[in-house]
């Protein structure tokens, strides 16, 4: 059974940096796409980066220039640099992937988040 386990997540004052590590679990044959979403108190869960294992990504535009995705596929781990934070990166961070396994083909996952919160 896959698992993702966020980590890395804290309390950080403005124009600070965090690193968040996504690591999978299983019997996993690849990750083909990994992605960060946040969740705000209130707000809609939102898409931050995605990265495929081309290394093609996508950011949200309030990140950009800020926040960096990686993955590695040979350790089954994707990271999130995040730098110059604001107070509104405040939110529960969760990362999703779209893994391929030998007995569900190809599914995606999500891990159980994991808090960060910028203060002023």
């Amino acid at each position: 059974q896959v698992q993702l386990v966020e980590s890395g997540g804290g309390l950080v004052q403005a124009g600070g940096s965090l690193r968040l590590s996504c690591a999978a679990s299983g019997i996993i044959f690849s990750i083909n796409a990994m992605g960060w979403y946040r969740q705000a108190p209130g707000k809609e869960r939102e898409l931050v980066a995605q990265i495929t294992s081309g290394g093609s990504t996508k950011y949200a535009d309030s990140v950009l220039g800020r926040f960096t995705i990686s993955i590695d596929n040979a350790k089954k781990t994707g990271d999130l640099q995040m730098n110059s934070l604001k107070p509104e990166d405040t939110a529960v961070y969760y990362c999703n992937a779209n893994i391929y396994t030998w007995s569900e083909g190809s599914d995606y996952y999500w891990g159980q988040g994991t808090q960060v919160t910028v203060s002023s």
